[in-house]
């Protein structure tokens, strides 16, 4: 399982559970639509908040792959330049 994957349905289940338990709650109308617009609130920010984590590190594993890609062609260039040196 993808962590984004894993983090949407950490993020959803969260919600779910908030907000049943907010409905379920004795109170008035009015709390319980502040409690609501509270928990939508936090639950959009943690969203916002595991998005960036995972664009962050998306970012730093292409940077070392494009890294590790650029090494392995100079050191393929070297390997080929050096068969061509021995040949002549």
């Amino acid at each position: 399982m993808s962590a984004g994957k894993f983090i949407a349905g950490f993020v959803v289940g969260g919600l779910v559970g908030a907000v049943a338990g907010i409905l379920l709650a004795p109170q008035s109308g009015e709390e319980t639509r502040e409690q609501i617009k509270e928990s939508s609130q936090k639950a959009y920010d943690k969203a916002q908040n595991a998005v960036k984590e995972i664009q962050e590190k998306a970012e730093s594993i292409t940077n070392d792959m494009a890294k590790k890609g650029e090494e392995l062609i100079n050191k393929i260039q070297c390997m080929i330049d050096k068969n061509k040196n021995q040949e002549a």
